[in-house]
């Protein structure tokens, strides 16, 4: 049952369906990314919605599921698209689209209670995501001592 739920999830994210994608979700789920924490189906749709804007080319590849291991759901990923969109950054600003293809190694857990999904995980590293998008590390200004 869990696993069910989880590949629906991830059947609804590959087609861009959002109404699909939120009818995975509890009303009150709690969405959790690098990024930042969604609550809620609106948050959560929000969240979807600037990935999707961000990569309309979005494609997550699932390469490795605990199968011992029914709720949470943990899954291992290959995140693959091409930002052709503005991409939201975590402090809120937005940047052109640079047209480079991504590909990010990321992992899941979702934990299912009464057929929804109610806390879902999802980690990746930024760095790796920013580095391939084009931004480097600037170097810190020294501070006075």
């Amino acid at each position: 049952m869990f696993w069910d739920l989880k590949h629906r999830l991830n059947e609804a994210v590959k087609a861009h369906d959002l109404p699909l994608v939120l009818d995975c979700y509890s009303k009150d789920a709690v969405y959790v990314t690098p990024c930042g924490v969604a609550e809620g189906l609106d948050q959560i749709e929000w969240m979807y919605q600037q990935t999707f804007r961000g990569f309309p080319d979005w494609h997550a590849t699932a390469w490795f599921e605990l199968g011992d291991c029914d709720n949470p759901a943990i899954t291992e990923w290959t995140y693959t698209g091409t930002n052709t969109g503005v991409l939201l950054l975590p402090n809120g600003r937005e940047i052109a689209p640079t047209r480079r293809r991504i590909t990010v190694r990321a992992s899941c857990t979702a934990f299912v209670e009464d057929g929804k999904i109610c806390s879902h995980r999802e980690y990746y590293d930024q760095l790796e995501l920013y580095c391939q998008l084009g931004f480097g590390l600037l170097e810190r200004e020294k501070i006075p001592a």
